[in-house]
């Protein structure tokens, strides 16, 4: 780990500026991701400012009937709000399968927005990484990359979003309040994660200096059902190979509206956006697998992960068998 420096901050003004003063400064709340790549050499911050005193932790209801979570709510805090279980049971499930108890006590939710890839070449310096190093190169293609990323790839990087509570708020269509010197502003949630194209070095719509303060959840009907469906190498403590986070509405037997989200197998939380749309009519198994095929058409595997198509199909129409089920 390089040398750093440390600065407390207690309000919004002041941690922005501190984040200002120091070329490659970083917000740090929890740190269950920065840390471990701050130890690794992977990220080398000349300067950390500390938000955690920020007035950043509540969850509260919207007067459109949506909710809002401040950036520094624990992952476990959101998981077992009362608000989130019965409004949004899909965010629920996500948390709830990801880490581990200890990891969701001190994780944040806009931690977890900012939470990076676990590409085994990522994380070993001693390996060409673009993210790390643009234009050096990209081990896992050609390496072995049976973790690695079927959806939204480039001839630059592979690496996957590991992101379980990511991909429900994609299904959710969350948006994100950020604050930066030049104001505040709100992101799209489908626009803030950056597919790496040219440049895989570039993860996020933030500009230098932005914080994260808080994700809205839309309204859902009273009569969506939703469900997250996670397949791992392991029971627990494990990243997803291939995860599924799906939202139904039915109303007279009809699918009327339907949103369906991808971990494990997108460079970002990945919006299914041609199966959503194929998912109109009466709900059936055939439906569901036509829906499971045209979100994987553009996938493009390599040598280890061809895999992750069958199971990534799988792993959609599952999950939406059954949240119908739960009707």
């Amino acid at each position: 780990m390089e040398p750093f420096t440390l600065k407390q901050v207690s309000d919004l003004p002041a941690a922005i500026q501190a984040a200002g003063a120091t070329v490659g400064s970083k917000y740090i709340a929890g740190g269950t991701n920065l840390v471990d790549l701050m130890k690794m050499y992977v990220e080398t911050p000349r300067a950390l400012v500390n938000i955690n005193s920020l007035p950043l932790q509540k969850i509260e209801s919207l007067k459109d009937g949506g909710v809002r979570i401040g950036a520094l709510v624990r992952n476990s805090d959101l998981a077992y709000h009362p608000i989130i279980q019965q409004r949004y049971p899909v965010l629920s499930q996500a948390l709830l399968s990801g880490a581990s108890p200890q990891l969701r006590n001190m994780a944040t939710t806009g931690g977890n927005l900012l939470q990076r890839t676990r590409c085994p070449y990522f994380f070993d310096v001693s390996f060409a990484c673009n993210k790390r190093h643009p234009g050096s190169g990209c081990s896992a293609i050609g390496g072995y990359n049976r973790s690695n990323a079927i959806l939204g790839v480039s001839d630059k990087c592979i690496a996957t979003h590991p992101s379980d509570m990511c991909v429900a708020m994609a299904a959710l269509d969350a948006r994100i309040h950020v604050q930066g010197s030049g104001g505040g502003r709100v992101i799209p949630f489908t626009d803030f994660h950056l597919l790496p194209g040219e440049t895989p070095e570039k993860e996020t719509a933030l500009k230098p200096g932005e914080l994260i303060t808080a994700v809205d959840l839309p309204p859902l009907p009273a009569s969506a059902m939703s469900h997250y469906l996670k397949v791992r190498d392991r029971a627990s403590y494990e990243f997803a190979l291939a995860s599924a986070a799906v939202v139904l509405v039915i109303e007279r037997g009809n699918i009327e509206f339907a949103r369906i989200a991808l971990g494990g197998v997108g460079t970002k939380p990945w919006r299914a956006v041609k199966a959503e749309q194929l998912l109109r009519g009466k709900p059936s198994e055939q439906l569901y697998i036509a829906a499971a095929n045209a979100a994987l058409e553009e996938a493009r595997p390599q040598t280890f992960n061809a895999f992750k198509i069958e199971l990534a199909r799988r792993t959609i129409v599952r999950a939406l068998t059954t949240a119908k089920g739960l009707s």
